[in-house]
Parts: C-alpha cells; structure tokens; sequence
C-alpha cells in the first residue's frame, strides 16, 4: 500500500500542515509519497529526505519535481515531455483550514476521480464554518453553546453576556481566537478575528469546562473510535499547544470516565459522522456541561490525523481505504436529442 500525504495549502493554518505531514512520515509504516501544494496553489513531489520544515521555509521545495494534476492522479512530465502518473493507492488530505476543509480540495479528487481520505464536498462545507457546523449538530439533536455572529458591518451583540469567546468563523488552530471579559476588550477582540475573517462568531466562555476529544471513521469493520482524550490546558488550548500537539508521536492515556459518559460520546459522534463523513477520519470536540453533551467544534482534516488517539493507527489506515464512498456512475448516450432529431429532422439538431 502506498499512500500520498497531501499539506500545505493556501491557508493560514499551512505551517501546521507541514507539521502534520512530517509527524505522519514517522508514524506510518507503509510506503508514502508527499505532495507539497505551496502559497501559489502548485504541487511539489518532495523527497522523503526533503521531509523537513526548513525545506519549506527556505524556497527549497521549488527545485523538486512540479506535478500536475490530471483524471485518476498527479503527473508528472518526464523525458521528452511524457507525462508519468504518480504511483499510489489514495491520497491522504492533510491540508488544514483553506484549501483542504473548505471543499476546493475534495472538488478537484472528486472530479478527477482520485481516491482519498478526507471530508467529501458537503461535509467539507458544513464543518468548515463554525455556524453551519452548529445547524449540522441540530440537524443531529446534538446541543451546542449559544452563539452570535457578527461582521465587520455589525459588530453589536444582542444576547450574550461576558465573559465570552470571540472566534473567526472559518479558522482552525485557535488562530484569531480571544477570550473577552469585558465590553472594553470586545473591540480589540474583534479586530484581531476580523483580520483573519470576514465573519465572527461568539460564545459563552465557561472557565473549567469539561472538555473531550474522540476522533474516529467509519471502516470496512463498521464504525471504529479511538480513546477519549480529556485535553490538558489552562484557559485556552492556543495555537502554541496545537502547533505541539500536531507534533508529537506518541499516544496519550486514555480519561477516565464513566461508561455511560463514553458510550454518550460515541452516540454524538455517530449521529454527526453518517453519513456526511463517509470517507474521513475526524476528531470531534466536545463539552460536558451539567451531565449534557455539547458538540464543540468537528475537526474534519485533524492535525496528523490524530493518530496519537489510536492504539493501532497503522492497522486502521487500510481498513479505512476499504469503506471509502464511490461516485455513481452517470451513463451519458445522448437518447434525448438522437430522439429529437429523428422526430424533426436531422437538420434541425447539428
């Protein structure tokens, strides 16, 4: 089995991609491709010697081979112009924020017909804003916090009291994100969001909330879960923490939590996942507020792919490649207007 890592991207949250990518080159065991798609939308085949963050950062990469891509895969061009196709069995989507969980990248494998791991169209679209994610959760009777959205042409809130939290709409990575506890701070707070997005949203924050991370996909086996992992943080889990969370390769323990709460979990996780999801490994993020499950937030693309929640995370991998969804297939033969034509004339329909 050969797999090609995706990362990069057009997208603010790029530099994490590039984490992720380099973190999954040492936790998986099968053979592996990588595909670089730089700040100008191009794709790269990097060597898997090249797999290193300085590489990125110095403008290296543009001397490695350029590929293009083309119906089932990327090419390359060879000798005397000859496109080669890339070898492998799916692509991986590690491309983070912009790009990779806002739909562009799973329209271009879906029209292509490239096989890959990651949110299809629609579950791209709704899990990349934080406000559609919440009509998904309602849509599947999973509670979330009150919010408010906001613009830059309307910055007034109506309903919510401080403190709160002020998040960009479309980011990931706790970028642009703030913790406002009075109205003398909402402005600045809003600056900073809105420098990173054209739409705001606003939440309560409660300080201590319970907090719990369960990634899992639906697999050739059924639908598979990993731990549940109760994050450690102080108030705000920043882009510092995410940035070494993305890092690290080891699995973290397991919280210790009643059966009731976990199997709870998994029911939420469930009743968002299908069949929307079909296709991707996700990690939701949720709250436990007075014994009741909130969704959070969905990570459809999560950072290294939140191996580090599974005890067999190699094992996974192919049962995943094998319960990916196939496109119908549309039989075009032109029966409408071959009948037109035999009932007007020829002439008529050239």
């Amino acid at each position: 089995m050969t797999l090609a890592l995706l990362f990069g991207g057009q997208s603010y949250e790029h530099e994490i991609s590039i984490v992720s990518a380099i973190t999954l080159k040492t936790v998986l065991t099968c053979k592996l491709e990588f595909i670089f798609c730089d700040k100008d939308r191009n794709f790269y085949q990097i060597p898997e010697k090249s797999m290193k963050a300085s590489h990125f950062a110095n403008g290296d990469y543009r001397k490695d081979r350029l590929l293009y891509l083309e119906k089932d895969g990327f090419v390359f061009h060879g000798f005397l112009g000859k496109s080669k196709k890339l070898d492998f069995d799916a692509v991986v989507n590690l491309i983070h924020g912009a790009d990779g969980e806002d739909g562009k990248i799973a329209s271009l494998f879906e029209f292509f017909n490239i096989p890959f791991i990651g949110p299809r169209i629609e579950a791209s679209v709704l899990s990349y804003s934080k406000t559609l994610t919440k009509a998904l959760a309602s849509s599947a009777k999973i509670e979330t916090l009150p919010f408010e959205t906001l613009t830059p042409d309307q910055r007034l809130l109506k309903k919510l009291s401080y403190p709160l939290i002020v998040k960009p709409d479309h980011l990931g990575s706790s970028i642009g994100v703030s913790i406002v506890r009075s109205k003398e701070d909402l402005e600045y707070a809003l600056d900073v969001a809105f420098a990173f997005d054209n739409k705001v949203i606003v939440e309560p924050f409660i300080s201590a909330v319970k907090e719990y991370n369960l990634a899992g996909c639906l697999s050739a086996n059924g639908m598979e879960f990993s731990i549940v992992e109760a994050p450690q943080k102080k108030e705000l889990l920043d882009f510092d923490k995410k940035y070494l969370d993305f890092s690290r390769s080891g699995q973290v323990q397991e919280a210790k939590i009643s059966d009731e709460l976990k199997n709870g979990l998994y029911e939420a996780f469930s009743a968002l996942y299908k069949p929307m999801f079909e296709g991707a490994l996700v990690r939701c993020d949720f709250f436990v507020i007075d014994d009741k499950i909130l969704l959070n937030e969905i990570n459809p693309c999560p950072g290294s792919l939140a191996h580090y929640l599974f005890s067999d995370f190699n094992a996974l991998i192919p049962r995943l490649l094998k319960a990916l969804p196939k496109e119908r297939k549309i039989n075009v033969e032109y029966n409408y207007i071959n009948s037109i034509r035999q009932a007007k004339g020829k002439a008529s329909y050239r």
